[in-house]
């Protein structure tokens, strides 16, 4: 497996790069998790056996340490032969304003010059910060690591110039790589034919203005984010300090003011014991 120790100063920074998931094309075929099994050498699950989960034909059935491309399938049928599958490959969204940097201790996470999140194994000490302050759900410790693990986007195959293994290995371009710039250009192109269609396409994760500063791996859907598993408001882990640091404040008032009334009392008890003798 690849680690990456930090980021390479002599690299000139790049334009930012990712991916633009068109889920309408998917077909739930599982190249993508395939191909970054192989590529990031990572383990199988129980070498390989591993039960059936009993939910449609999803059975890597989360992202985690060692799956690092989960296709989603989601059926919505309301009869036999009545309804849809949706499909959805995801993966890290390599967020703009990542809340795993914001909350990691020692550094291991960064920032590459291609915009890009990666985990540096050699330097993670495992303290599980990033798996909470992730709103996607993205990271989980690596078993045999024991360090946290997720996507990286393949940097060691764009520091050579070479597409993601995920991407390169999609049959239908349902997962598409570039430039941020060109993703979303073509993004909104299609959501536009596809509405002109009849069909309800939105794009999640594309607004810089939005959410976490925009994601740089973004998706088209056609349903609900919660429908996929997505959040409607991912929010960094820093959005919550004002208020829990307004209800520290108070609390620490309230322990205060009965700290006092408690001593008080004590005093009052004491000097009544001194008058009575």
């Amino acid at each position: 497996m690849v680690t990456i120790t930090r980021k390479r100063p002599s690299v000139a920074a790049a334009e930012p790069m990712g991916f633009f998931t068109d889920t309408t094309v998917c077909i739930g075929c599982k190249a993508c998790e395939v191909a970054c099994k192989n590529w990031n050498q990572l383990p199988a699950t129980h070498g390989g056996v591993s039960e059936m989960s009993g939910d449609s034909y999803d059975n890597t059935r989360k992202l985690d340490g060692t799956h690092w491309r989960h296709v989603k399938f989601i059926e919505q049928f309301t009869a036999p032969y009545e309804g849809r599958w949706l499909m959805m490959s995801d993966v890290c969204k390599h967020c703009v304003k990542a809340g795993c940097i914001e909350v990691c201790p020692t550094g291991a996470i960064i920032r590459t010059e291609f915009d890009t999140v990666v985990i540096q194994s050699d330097v993670c000490n495992g303290c599980r910060a990033c798996i909470a302050g992730c709103p996607f759900g993205v990271i989980d410790m690596n078993a045999i690591s024991g360090t946290a693990q997720k996507c990286t986007l393949c940097y060691d195959r764009l520091g050579v110039g070479l597409e993601p293994a995920c991407s390169k290995a999609c049959p239908t371009d349902s997962i598409q790589f570039g430039t941020i710039t060109e993703l979303r250009a073509r993004a909104q192109k299609r959501v536009r034919q596809l509405q002109a269609q009849g069909v309800k396409a939105q794009l999640y994760g594309d607004d810089p203005n939005g959410p976490l500063g925009g994601l740089n791996s973004f998706y088209l859907l056609v349903d609900k984010p919660e429908v996929y598993g997505l959040p409607t408001h991912p929010m960094l882990p820093s959005r919550h300090l004002k208020r829990s640091g307004a209800l520290s404040v108070a609390t620490a008032a309230v322990l205060g003011v009965l700290a006092l009334v408690g001593v008080r009392k004590r005093r009052m008890e004491e000097k009544e014991g001194v008058m009575n003798v």
